[in-house]
């Protein structure tokens, strides 16, 4: 079984109350483990790559902890495209 390690040094979320926030972060983490843990698309990982930063599409944030939710499972799917090879 191979193993794919992603570092996220920081996230910073200014101005997002602390239960939207961790909302926020635990839909990021489990989507993100899911998209990346896709078997059909993992044939190109065998080489390390680096990807200092990643431009995203601006996204909205909704008020409240669904909001926050759907906003985790936007960037991860946007994380996910971003550094799949």
């Amino acid at each position: 079984m191979s193993r794919i390690r992603v570092t996220i040094d920081r996230l910073v979320l200014n101005g997002v109350p602390p239960l939207e926030s961790k909302a926020l972060t635990h839909a990021l983490q489990s989507h993100l483990s899911h998209a990346l843990a896709d078997r059909d698309g993992g044939h190109g990982w065998g080489q390390s790559r680096r990807t200092p930063v990643l431009r995203l599409t601006p996204m909205a944030l909704a008020p409240g902890t669904a909001g926050a939710s759907t906003f985790g499972r936007g960037l991860a799917r946007a994380v996910a495209r971003g550094v799949k090879p």
